[in-house]
């Protein structure tokens, strides 16, 4: 399976979220939004955790999804991820890479190998 990529540098096949959907693991998505609730302040449910990757054609995804503005960016760009925009990295990217610098190291290596 190719590796999956949001915009934003998070590795689908990598999150716990994703894991749970492809395994079709009801008792590690409960685990999934239960721990979600409490490290995000939430409200997540065993049924929230169905994601397929945010750049996907598939309908399932994580909630936040449909709000995610370095997501809905790529998609109006029309970019497979953020390391293929002309604008890399831009505001948006540089404020999540605060708090997800893995992200970052991901993108600048698909960025180098283009």
């Amino acid at each position: 399976m190719e590796k999956i990529i949001g915009c934003c540098g998070l590795v689908c096949g990598e999150c716990v979220g994703f894991i749970a959907t492809q395994n079709d693991d009801d008792a590690e998505r409960k685990r999934v939004a239960e721990e979600w609730s409490k490290k995000h302040g939430g409200s997540f449910k065993l049924e929230d955790i169905n994601c397929d990757g945010c750049m996907t054609e598939s309908k399932r995804k994580i909630g936040y999804t449909a709000q995610c503005a370095i997501r809905n960016c790529g998609l109006t760009k029309s970019v497979a991820n953020c390391a293929h925009c002309d604008d890399y990295a831009c505001d948006k990217l540089e404020d999540f890479f605060k708090s997800v610098p893995e992200a970052r190291t991901v993108l600048d290596e698909v960025r180098a190998s283009l």
